[in-house]
């Protein structure tokens, strides 16, 4: 195993890993061997140079700490040169933030990721740029300018209407006695995608990063390429359009590399984000599913959340000819944190990460979810310095912004690396449970019904092995008989993954203890 665990993981993950060898069949819709990626906020997640400002050599100093959790990949959040502290406002599609570092820093970066197995996926943040971009400023100066129409201005659109932006924002601002398009702010200028320069320019831009060496991109706001206005945003054609143009950028990208892994923000339903995965985007974001998972931890109800993704994963297979990863997660940057979404309770940010973990496709966890970081909006407080030492002023520690939600120390990778029951190396020990059961990272999620409402559990299959996983989201110990029906015929006969030693499986009564996870061998 590459990873690089600490005594304290050992521990926890040793009463888990009674591993054999299984057998049984998966099903026709199954989802490839996924990933699990770690998702970094650059500026507060490790200082290099002593700027307060976190930066691409603090992450390479930090390489073997991410290792060590199990992950498979690092997403980062935006890395080139913008005006704004959290980079979603682009100046140079082809640079890099002074504040982080230089391209040698992320050629540096990139090599030692690659050393230790580790993908690199970074943000591309195309549907706006800053209105400090060389291309906006220069359409702002006049009809006749050279990138006049690589936005969209009121004067040449015939007049500013539609008003309703699709982000809730005001869609239209002014600028030089005319208005141009901004969904999301002011600051942020959407380019104007109908102009065959601009879909050309942006393909370069995407190719110019592959060649680099990043492994994919994580693509802010990709349903609104089309999408400015509420009154359209749903329309088929702005649909059909942005479906069009993402699959005309994976064509591009696949002339660099066609293994390049795109995730697309696409914050809706499951038919709207259905067709983005045919011949365009590899997963989109579940935010549906984030929120059953952080509402059944925090109810201890359980979700039959087998049956939800079946289904959604037998559609997400139709759409993309069976290519498509779903992307699971249970808080991003721009949502409150994990454990403040659970009101400070552990044991249930235990149980969220549990099911998580289990779940078919690429599990993304946002930095500071696996120490129990806290943090609710504005925006700045859910993005917080990553806490490495117990007392502040570790010299790795940024300090652009107060670490107000650092509290007395206890969450923190010095309180946690070596603590057997933190949730540290709880986050650990499931990543090790993907890792080394091909049927947890991949292969098919089928129903289980238990008649237990606190206990969460379902199928997970691939062609070698069938996996029955239960998670007892509750603070009581829970007894259930596995009796075989016609329903659910297979025989789960051996214990093979527990978070607790006093879980057992006596004949088919199974006693789960308080809030632990626990997965079945089917008999042979």
């Amino acid at each position: 195993m590459r990873r690089l665990l600490g005594a304290g993981a050992s521990a926890l993950i040793g009463c888990g890993l009674l591993l054999s060898a299984c057998s049984n069949g998966g099903s026709k819709q199954a989802v490839g061997p996924s990933d699990a990626y770690y998702e970094i906020f650059v500026r507060s997640f490790a200082d290099s140079n002593g700027d307060g400002i976190g930066d691409l050599n603090g992450i390479t100093s930090k390489l073997d700490y991410i290792d060590s959790l199990g992950v498979d990949g690092i997403w980062l959040m935006p890395i080139q040169p913008s005006p704004s502290y959290h980079g979603y406002d682009v100046t140079d599609y082809y640079g890099i933030n002074s504040d982080y570092g230089t391209q040698e820093d992320f050629d540096k970066l990139i090599k030692e990721a690659h050393k230790r197995s580790i993908k690199v996926i970074m943000d591309l943040v195309v549907n706006h740029t800053s209105v400090e971009h060389p291309w906006f400023v220069d359409s702002a100066s006049g009809k006749d300018s050279e990138h006049r129409q690589w936005y969209t201005w009121a004067s040449e659109h015939g007049g500013a209407t539609p008003s309703d932006g699709a982000a809730g924002n005001p869609a239209w601002h002014d600028r030089n006695g005319d208005q141009y398009v901004g969904i999301f702010w002011e600051g942020m200028p959407d380019l104007n995608f109908d102009n065959p320069e601009v879909r050309k320019e942006i393909v370069k831009v995407g190719q110019y990063w592959l060649k680099q060496g990043v492994d994919g991109f994580r693509l802010d706001a990709a349903k609104h390429i089309y999408g400015d206005f509420n009154a359209t945003i749903k329309s088929k054609q702005v649909k059909d359009k942005n479906q069009a143009w993402w699959q005309e950028f994976r064509q591009g990208l696949n002339e660099v590399n066609p293994d390049a892994y795109l995730v697309g923000e696409v914050w809706d339903s499951t038919a709207i984000i259905g067709p983005y995965l045919n011949n365009a985007l590899d997963s989109a974001f579940n935010f549906d599913l984030a929120g059953t998972l952080i509402g059944a931890a925090d109810s201890e109800k359980a979700q039959d959340i087998g049956f939800t993704l079946s289904r959604i994963h037998d559609y997400y297979a139709k759409q993309s000819g069976g290519k498509a990863v779903d992307a699971l997660f249970l808080t991003n940057h721009d949502q409150d944190r994990v454990m403040t979404a659970l009101k400070g309770n552990k044991d249930h940010a235990r149980m969220a990460a549990s099911m998580l973990l289990t779940l078919p496709g690429n599990a993304f966890i946002y930095y500071g979810e696996e120490l129990g970081m806290t943090g609710a909006k504005p925006d700045e407080k859910i993005r917080e310095p990553f806490p490495w030492s117990i007392a502040p002023g570790n010299p790795a520690e940024t300090t652009w912004e107060p670490a107000t939600n650092r509290g007395d120390g206890q969450v923190s990778v010095e309180a946690e690396d070596e603590t057997p029951r933190s949730l540290l190396n709880h986050y650990r020990t499931l990543l090790a449970w993907r890792e080394q059961q091909p049927a947890l990272r991949g292969g098919t999620i089928d129903s289980y019904a238990t008649g237990n409402d606190a206990i969460v559990s379902y199928v997970r299959a691939d062609d070698d092995s069938k996996l029955l996983v239960l998670h007892n989201l509750s603070g009581e110990p829970q007894s259930i008989e596995l009796t075989e029906t016609k329903a659910q015929p297979t025989k789960y006969a051996k214990l093979l993954l527990t978070t607790s030693d006093e879980a057992s499986l006596k004949g088919q009564t199974l006693a789960i203890p308080p809030y632990t996870s626990v997965v079945l061998q089917s008999e042979q």
